[in-house]
């Protein structure tokens, strides 16, 4: 067998480039797998406070103090006072320091100034002198000391009427509440409520006098 020089140096440089081929495409598939170590070993973000226990806070306006929130789950996420809880139970107390409503939920967020506190999800409040709340959500500023939402919620007030339609606002007592709209009820005793209504605007002089009240005359008498 005779090899020409002239095709051995094509084969020659045939092979050349193939072995290069091969180096370069092992060298990037080596820095492959070098960073996909390197990545999955990258520390990851941890909340900067995490309990997974019952959990009480007391929270304060000056020495005074405004709420009581348990909790089974509780976050905070560096960078943010916002506070993440799972469910929220919460006592909400008045200027005297007594309990003036309850409030509870699936989960809720506040923040560590207590400027605020949202509760979502199977809300329900309830004050033992107003009204028993069910709603999606419901908000609390505190700059009007006011709750409310926007969405659809049912209240039964303290002589047990039911109310339901859209919309809410409400001191943080749940005395003094209104729905914003479609609003529908229930009302206990209508009929006997509605004349207890009317006899207070008729005059004591212009009530019908029951028979055996009325008086009776001298020949009548005799």
């Amino acid at each position: 067998m005779r090899i020409e020089s002239g095709e051995w140096e094509v084969e020659s440089k045939k092979l050349k480039f193939l072995l290069v081929l091969f180096l370069v495409m092992g060298l990037i598939s080596c820095t492959k797998t070098k960073d996909d170590e390197y990545t999955a070993w990258e520390p990851k973000e941890h909340p900067v406070m995490l309990f997974s226990d019952t959990t009480v806070m007391d929270l304060y306006e000056g020495n005074r103090l405004s709420w009581k929130v348990k909790t089974a789950y509780l976050e905070r996420w560096g960078g943010s006072d916002s506070i993440f809880v799972k469910p929220i139970f919460a006592d909400i107390y008045d200027s005297l320091g007594n309990k003036a409503a309850f409030l509870r939920a699936d989960s809720g967020n506040l923040n560590m100034r207590m400027t605020y506190v949202r509760a979502y999800g199977r809300v329900y409040a309830l004050s033992p002198k107003g009204a028993a709340v069910r709603a999606d959500s419901l908000l609390w500023l505190k700059i009007d000391d006011k709750i409310r939402t926007d969405g659809p919620v049912r209240v039964v007030g303290e002589t047990g009427d039911v109310l339901q339609g859209i919309g809410f606002i409400s001191d943080s007592r749940l005395e003094n509440w209104r729905i914003l709209s479609k609003v529908t009820g229930i009302f206990q005793d209508a009929a006997k409520r509605l004349q207890e209504e009317d006899s207070k605007l008729v005059p004591e002089d212009s009530k019908p006098v029951p028979e055996d009240n009325k008086p009776v005359s001298e020949e009548n008498a005799q």
